[in-house]
């Protein structure tokens, strides 16, 4: 593994740029679907939260695919 990312060829910084970001999208719609489970199922307290969880992780996934897709040379 590289230690420095400057080494890195500018596709390859965009091509690892890109998997972070769809991983961390993967990760934070996941756990609004999680967190909305556990208001569903009576562990938290119910505000409205399961709905706004939903909505928040379907926002992530479709923002995160629509950013990933736009990436060029400036």
């Amino acid at each position: 593994m590289l230690a420095d990312w400057n080494i890195l060829s500018e596709d390859l910084q965009i091509a690892l740029s890109r998997e972070a970001m769809r991983r961390a999208s993967d990760t934070i719609a996941g756990q609004a679907e999680l967190l909305a489970g556990e208001i569903e199922a009576g562990a938290l307290s119910d505000r409205g939260g399961p709905n706004a969880l939903r909505l928040l992780a379907a926002l992530v996934r479709l923002g995160g695919e629509d950013a990933l897709g736009c990436a060029g040379h400036a």
